[in-house]
């Protein structure tokens, strides 16, 4: 073992490079996660092992493996590996990548261009790539967090395969956990006992840190589902005990490690909509207790409590109506009083809200009515107002005729003027189905007995 080697991790990163970085995998066997991709006879071991490599995008939430997954695909290929961000790149950038791939097809060898963050690209930067995907110049993959459906141009995304990547289990965390400690202890003893190593490479090293189980499970949800994330903390962790001298890491030490914001959360991606989608599923459904969870998710990952308090809002006239009014008054109650106290404790009239609406009887049909009323207006255009309902505020409009014949409902019995039409002359539409769940069953059962009273009108 020469003095190289001393400093060299086994993924042959040296030792004193980023953790993740030492860690980072050489083959398809040694990446944690993606098992319905990367198993036996599943699409991306398949197309590993076709020699045949095709244009992708990787789609998931960050820290999953998607850039690794690039790099481990051209190792594969032997091809050369570009690499630029949508963050920062531009078209210049793709040039330059058009060139050096141009000059490395002239070699013979193919090239992988690699796009993380693609959906950031506008459709002028992504159509920059499409003669050269169509040419087979290089193998285009791409990276994202967003729906490629709705961030990817349609013609892009017609040329390339869409992989979808998922956050990585408590159990791959784990696992990812126990290969960063084997690598600490060994990098650590590799400077520390140069040469002792030397003289018995095969001696196992010394225990330097450990993980207690309490606190390997605690940061495998710290990362939530995020590799790079509990690496990046593995090896901030590992700093600051052998700052302070310590070789046991608890939960009581990670808890002073680490940063308490303990919850990946995308504010504007799919993850934010995912989650809204299922809270607000979840009142609908109603189940106060998934309701409940799925907002102390959402604001545990830092939504915007305001946001919430809108969506809740929606919730109650959408999916409860007149089945129970009260929810649109505790749902408007949890957001003033929100804005009154703050957090945390305006969340709880929040909280409070969600569980009664979760708890109430659901209708939609005032937001199916509207919507249904919405459709037909669009359809059929403005029909004038009747004669016997215009206003007539002047004598002339008097004399036009205005107001004339219009039956004053007070003056009539049960306070309803029976058989009387609202409507244009030739409209007639029904667009409010009352169901027959809360307050709205009563509602329906006082409409039947006003159309009955139409029925009956001038028969008597």
């Amino acid at each position: 073992m020469n003095s190289h080697d001393l400093f060299t991790s086994s993924t042959g990163a040296p030792s004193y490079a980023p953790l993740a970085e030492r860690m980072r995998p050489r083959t398809l066997d040694e990446v944690v996660g993606q098992s319905h991709l990367l198993g036996p006879g599943k699409p991306l071991r398949v197309a590993f092992q076709s020699g045949r490599p095709h244009s992708m995008i990787f789609w998931g939430p960050p820290g999953v493996g998607k850039t690794t997954l690039a790099r481990l695909m051209a190792a594969g290929f032997d091809a050369q590996f570009l690499s630029m961000s949508a963050v920062l790149g531009g078209v210049k950038d793709i040039r330059e990548a058009v060139v050096s791939a141009q000059v490395a097809q002239g070699q013979g060898r193919r090239t992988i261009l690699f796009v993380d963050e693609v959906h950031r690209f506008n459709k002028a930067q992504q159509d920059a790539f499409l003669p050269y995907v169509e040419s087979g110049l290089f193998t285009f993959i791409g990276a994202t967090t967003e729906n490629p459906s709705f961030e990817v141009n349609s013609a892009l995304l017609s040329r390339a395969r869409v992989y979808v990547l998922q956050s990585l289990s408590i159990d791959e965390l784990l696992e990812l956990i126990d290969r960063a400690v084997v690598i600490l202890n060994r990098d650590a003893n590799s400077a520390a006992n140069q040469s002792k190593l030397a003289a018995a490479p095969d001696a196992a090293p010394e225990a330097i840190l450990e993980f207690d189980p309490a606190a390997r499970d605690q940061l495998a949800r710290w990362a939530d589902g995020d590799a790079r994330r509990v690496i990046n903390a593995m090896e901030v962790v590992a700093e600051s005990a052998h700052g302070a001298g310590r070789t046991v890491v608890d939960a009581a030490w990670l808890e002073t490690s680490l940063s308490q914001d303990l919850r990946r959360f995308d504010k504007g991606g799919d993850a934010f909509y995912d989650q809204i989608s299922a809270l607000h599923k979840s009142v609908r459904g109603s189940d106060p207790d998934a309701s409940l969870y799925w907002f102390t998710r959402m604001i545990d990952g830092g939504a915007d409590p305001r946001y919430l308090a809108r969506r809740i809002v929606r919730m109650a006239v959408e999916d409860i109506g007149l089945a129970d009014p009260r929810a649109t008054e505790l749902a408007l109650n949890g957001a003033d009083i929100y804005e009154r106290l703050g957090s945390p404790e305006g969340e709880l009239a929040l909280a409070q809200a969600l569980v009664y609406m979760a708890c109430a009887a659901k209708s939609n049909a005032v937001y199916n009515a509207y919507n249904a009323a919405r459709r037909y207006v669009q359809e059929h255009g403005s029909a004038p107002v009747p004669v016997h309902l215009r206003n007539a505020p002047t004598k002339l409009m008097k004399e036009l005729g205005h107001g004339k014949a219009y039956r004053y409902a007070h003056d009539e019995p049960h306070g309803y003027a029976a058989g009387e039409n609202y409507f244009p002359d030739g409209v007639r539409a029904k667009f409010y189905r009352p169901t027959d769940r809360g307050l709205e069953g009563k509602i329906s059962e006082k409409l039947a007995f006003l159309r009955d009273l139409d029925k009956h009108h001038g028969k008597e």
